[in-house]
């Protein structure tokens, strides 16, 4: 978005940490000292390896978790601040499309129940909760003749489809997007994600998309984030981001997507990253990539990098970039 430093962030999450004790002297660091902007109507993907802290993350921002330690503001207002009346109003403006359709969906519930149950709870009556709840399932996909149905009744692909269906019931302006499609068959998540980016036209919605397939991080979305252990190690616009990956986790990172050109792929050098991701407890204060650098300075390991911007709207967090 070419505008939006004359705009104000939708989203500004600031040095938020998420720490777990998992003992009286061991400290679980899931999410330490994360801070990004996210502008109305973008997509703003969070990428990095299994455990980085990238669901930790979403789920701070939207209060299913509480945040140890920074802020999380939604348009202009912290959400762990909020009193009772704006907890309402906060939880109709922010939703969340989970990861797992099998386990997200209370299988006691009919369909009509499971995407109605928000309208109600916000004060639209039977009737107008079941006319929402047909124009929404139409607008995901499914019919009428579904809502009595329950979850079991469903593939992988319509239980995601119900999932989105719930999110978009009481109109929010900002969804979180859990690793949506990795729990579905590759030949369904090109359906999702284009009917994700069709809703978001349609609806002028704000995407918070974490994932870990980079190809279709770079499909969707407009910035993308880089967290590893936790951190954030590099931020950028999408193409200014895979055309000049800086930080040596990013690049490694990008070399591993796949091509589908087998003389193109026989030409591309992945970049090998040795070693294993080290523990989150009780991390060193210094880079938490440093173990795993092939470029890493004594620097390295004895001092955590800011993350500073070293171009217009790209940021990283190494000593490399001095």
């Amino acid at each position: 978005m070419s505008d939006r430093t004359k705009q104000e962030p939708l989203v500004q999450v600031k040095d938020l940490c998420k720490y777990f004790q998992v003992s009286r002297n061991a400290t679980l660091k899931a999410v330490d000292g994360v801070s990004f902007d996210i502008y109305k109507g973008e997509t703003v993907a969070v990428v990095g390896e299994s455990g980085c802290g990238k669901s930790t993350t979403g789920r701070c921002i939207i209060r299913l978790y509480e945040p140890t330690k920074g802020q999380v503001i939604f348009d202009g207002k912290d959400v762990t601040k909020l009193t009772k009346a704006e907890q309402k109003e906060f939880c109709q403006r922010m939703q969340m499309i989970f990861q797992n359709p099998y386990s997200s969906l209370n299988s006691r519930m009919t369909v009509k129940e499971i995407v109605g149950e928000g309208l109600k709870n916000h004060g639209a009556s039977d009737k107008e909760a079941e006319e929402k709840v047909e124009l929404l399932l139409r607008q995901v996909g499914l019919n009428k003749d579904h809502m009595s149905r329950f979850p079991h009744e469903f593939s992988g692909g319509q239980r995601q489809r119900i999932g989105i269906a719930r999110a978009l019931s009481v109109d929010p302006e900002f969804i979180i997007c859990d690793e949506p499609i990795s729990a579905l068959d590759v030949s369904i998540q090109a359906q999702v994600i284009n009917m994700l980016k069709d809703l978001q036209e349609e609806h002028g919605l704000t995407y918070l998309f974490i994932a870990h397939d980079l190809s279709v991080v770079k499909y969707i979305s407009d910035r993308v984030v880089v967290m590893y252990l936790g951190t954030v190690v590099e931020s950028a616009d999408t193409e200014e981001l895979y055309a000049h990956p800086t930080h040596p986790y990013t690049q490694a990172l990008l070399s591993s997507i796949p091509e589908a050109d087998p003389k193109v792929a026989k030409s591309n050098k992945r970049i090998p990253i040795k070693g294993e991701i080290p523990s989150p407890i009780n991390p060193k204060d210094c880079c938490r990539f440093a173990e795993r650098c092939p470029r890493a300075t004594e620097k390295c390991f004895a001092e955590m990098p800011a993350l500073r911007e070293i171009a217009p709207g790209h940021k990283m967090a190494c000593h490399l970039a001095e």
